[in-house]
């Protein structure tokens, strides 16, 4: 009977893990650039169940096969562009990702809601500085212009620098840090996206569809319920045996 406690219990953390992404997802709707994520699952074939006592570990059986959450995956689908009118606003038509500059760490987003800090430079709120091929960009002001090709200019016509959008190289993954923010491991390896190009004053919508979303969430709901009851009938019938047994 210990293979159905095992059983539901695991799809009930998977349906739980699945709750917790689709509402991070209906969350972020409205952050440029977002990408939505789905939890991608694995099977084992047998569970093997080990008993820990007093420092040593035995062997006890297998279990049925369960679910279980092998990552959490974005799903980079192109979405629309919209416009704001806020010059600080940069969209990435195609392909590629900005890099932002922390105090001790750098990030690849499609997140073009930029602003200017104190000091008067590009910056993704709660991020860093937007980096350009000669550093961090620092427009000083609101009256700068960004070309599609990235080159950022100033009010007097002057090149201030030019906005670098790469791509990781092709065995390189990315690895989520954060909503909408990306490392990888070696910044060095990443590529130019020569056929991409920039927007200003627009950005990137997240490509969530909250019809979907919503529905998805429902689903994950019930199923959390029939491995809830499933999880409660088992514990009953353990309880009847229990009873049964003690009184022969």
């Amino acid at each position: 009977m210990l293979r159905g406690f095992y059983t539901a219990a695991s799809g009930m953390l998977m349906q739980q893990r699945n709750l917790n992404v689709f509402s991070n997802n209906i969350a972020n709707v409205k952050t440029p650039g977002f990408k939505v994520e789905r939890v991608v699952s694995t099977t084992f074939e047998q569970a093997l169940l080990t008993r820990q006592e007093a420092g040593n570990t035995a062997v006890i059986g297998s279990g049925d096969p369960i679910k279980m959450v092998e990552d959490v995956a974005s799903v980079f689908d192109p979405s629309l562009l919209e416009e704001t009118g806020r010059p600080f606003d940069v969209a990435i038509n195609g392909e590629g990702y900005f890099t932002i500059q922390s105090e001790d760490k750098q990030f690849l987003t499609r997140n073009g809601n930029f602003d200017l800090d104190a000091e008067g430079y590009l910056v993704l709120p709660g991020a860093g500085r937007v980096m350009g091929e000669r550093g961090e960009i620092q427009p000083k002001s609101s009256n700068f212009m960004i070309a599609p090709d990235g080159t950022v200019y100033d009010s007097k016509n002057k090149v201030l620098d030019k906005i670098t959008v790469s791509l990781p190289a092709k065995d390189v993954k990315l690895e989520k840090f954060s909503n909408g923010l990306y490392t990888v491991e070696d910044f060095e390896t990443n590529v130019p996206a020569e056929e991409s190009t920039l927007v200003q004053g627009t950005t990137e919508r997240s490509n969530i569809d909250l019809n979907r979303e919503y529905t998805m969430v429902m689903e994950a709901q019930r199923a959390f319920q029939a491995c809830s009851e499933a999880l409660k009938i088992v514990d009953a019938m353990n309880q009847k045996s229990a009873t049964q047994i003690a009184s022969i």
